[in-house]
């Protein structure tokens, strides 16, 4: 896999950066923001903390036409581990997708850092180590939907 494979979205947020940060160890919180667009989540497992597991699936609705998830028709599996969390500053995950297509294979880093600016917060996310299955500009495409979905959950 090209390590060189990343993306970097920011945006801000009129929250401070501990409620951001709450809305990423919170399971229920994360399964409301983080599917982007119009897919849902189901979170298996949940363990916030420093080396804690995660995993979940991203499900595209029954109306979408296309049949584009990796690990079925309609789903993205992933697994992942919480590699780093530095309160109110950074949230460092470490991501694998469950399919058997190798394009989707190795281990993605997405790393969240939160910074205080003049109204809220200035979240950016980035995103190293993208499987060459995945389009960099709808790994962009999707983080930025996420971002704008976390702001309105938190209302900001």
């Amino acid at each position: 896999m090209d390590g060189s494979r990343s993306t970097t979205v920011s945006r801000a947020i009129m929250v401070p950066p501990d409620r951001v940060y709450r809305a990423y160890l919170d399971r229920d919180a994360v399964v409301e923001w983080l599917p982007p667009g119009s897919m849902s989540g189901v979170m298996h497992a949940f363990e916030p903390r420093e080396g804690g597991r995660f995993s979940m699936s991203l499900v595209y609705p029954e109306s979408e036409p296309e049949m584009r998830g990796k690990t079925s028709a309609r789903t993205d599996r992933f697994e992942g581990r919480f590699v780093k969390l530095v309160p109110n500053e950074k949230i460092v995950w470490a991501v694998v997708f469950d399919s058997d297509d190798p394009s989707f294979a190795g281990e993605m880093t997405v790393a969240t850092t939160l910074a205080s600016a003049a109204q809220g917060t200035e979240v950016t996310i980035r995103c190293d180590q993208i499987p060459t299955g995945v389009r960099l500009e709808d790994n962009e495409a999707g983080c930025r939907l996420t971002l704008d979905q976390l702001a309105a959950f938190l209302g900001g």
